[in-house]
């Protein structure tokens, strides 16, 4: 995380943020995230039958991979000096790119693409965030990521 004072937001855009750490996705975590979505596709819980799939195995959901963008980016913010509370404001785009196989290692890095004060004391940022997956070239998801940081 990286806190910055108001005056100097302008000088981020464009600048890459530190990446996250890594964290594996487990069997255990896809079948939790099954549970709260009620989404039991085979593809992600039936590790046998998804043996038997062009995967070779169980892969995450790519909401999966989306949500833990909230927990990668308490590693790699840009938080604003006084920032009372952030919010999640939606995206601009999402792109699955390739599959998340259960037990690979996924992270997250981004770039700052806009920051604009709405209304005094609110920013809201522009992310374009890419989760990446250990040892593999094409990326599990790239997202546009707009949120908002209410600042004292």
């Amino acid at each position: 995380m990286q806190v910055v004072k108001k005056e100097d937001l302008q000088g981020w855009i464009g600048k890459e943020l530190s990446p996250s750490d890594w964290l594996e996705v487990t069997q255990d975590r896809v079948n939790q995230f099954a549970d709260c979505t009620l989404d039991h596709q085979f593809i992600h819980v039936d590790p046998e039958k998804a043996a038997q799939t062009p995967f070779g195995g169980p892969i995450a959901h790519g909401f999966l991979s989306l949500s833990l963008l909230s927990h990668f980016s308490e590693q790699y913010s840009l938080v604003i000096d006084g920032m009372q509370m952030g919010i999640n404001y939606g995206f601009d785009k999402v792109r699955f790119l390739a599959p998340v196989r259960v037990g690979k290692r996924i992270r997250a890095n981004a770039r700052v693409v806009a920051i604009d004060e709405t209304k005094p004391g609110q920013f809201r940022m522009k992310s374009e965030v890419t989760v990446e997956i250990e040892g593999e070239d094409k990326p599990a998801l790239i997202a546009e990521w707009l949120t908002v940081q209410v600042v004292a």
